[in-house]
């Protein structure tokens, strides 16, 4: 046999062991990505959640009123969010004749109290009136200073939503809207400026009835 021969050769045997490496690597690896596939664990289903009411583009209409047995009495006060979406636009209205003032978010009412008037002389207005500035440390300085913590500031020329204020009967105002400071320290901290207070005279309110 000749060199060249021999050398062609043994380049042949190292070829056709390199490939019987190659094949059986190959086979291997197939064999251990199968192993995989058919080991791999099944997506498991995770339960549905049900999700919390989803704020409307704008209040059109009421969606929930509190549960309040009877007529509010003077003094008395209900704040409840449970079950109310935890974003959405804030509507006050203020029934003169009932004296009550409501708390909505996104139609849902979550606050609700009696509160004091003004008289005919200095009547609380009617209207539908955008909250123009928040006071936390009011004082009236057209009235000796009185305290009115918690000041929602709806005109211009003084009516305003406060605390600080006895409620109770025989007392008034002199055109605000006097609540109770537990309830109106928490309206404080929902009502944003630009929130809308719609004040009107023995209108009857229920789900469905429109807020704007």
């Amino acid at each position: 046999m000749s060199e060249a021969l021999k050398w062609i050769g043994g380049t042949t045997v190292v070829a056709a062991v390199l490939l019987g490496s190659a094949i059986v690597a190959g086979n291997a690896l197939e064999a251990r990505s199968s192993s995989r596939l058919v080991d791999a664990p099944k997506p498991t289903q995770v339960a549905a959640v049900t999700p919390a009411p989803k704020p409307s583009p704008r209040p059109f209409a009421i969606r929930r009123v509190l549960p309040i047995d009877g007529p509010i009495k003077y003094g008395e006060w209900h704040w409840n969010e449970e079950g109310a979406p935890a974003d959405g636009p804030i509507v006050m209205t203020v029934d003169l004749d009932a004296r009550v003032l409501s708390v909505f978010r996104d139609g849902y009412e979550i606050g609700a109290a009696a509160v004091l008037l003004g008289t005919d002389k200095h009547p609380t207005p009617l209207g539908v009136f955008p909250i123009l500035s928040k006071e936390r440390h009011n004082v009236s300085e057209q009235y000796g200073n009185a305290p009115m913590p918690w000041t929602l500031r709806l005109t211009h020329d003084g009516v305003a939503i406060h605390g600080g204020s006895t409620v109770e009967l025989g007392w008034a105002s002199h055109g605000c809207i006097g609540a109770p400071d537990p309830f109106v320290s928490r309206l404080f901290d929902v009502a944003s400026k630009g929130d809308v207070v719609i004040i009107t005279r023995g209108k009857k309110a229920e789900v469905g009835t429109p807020l704007a």
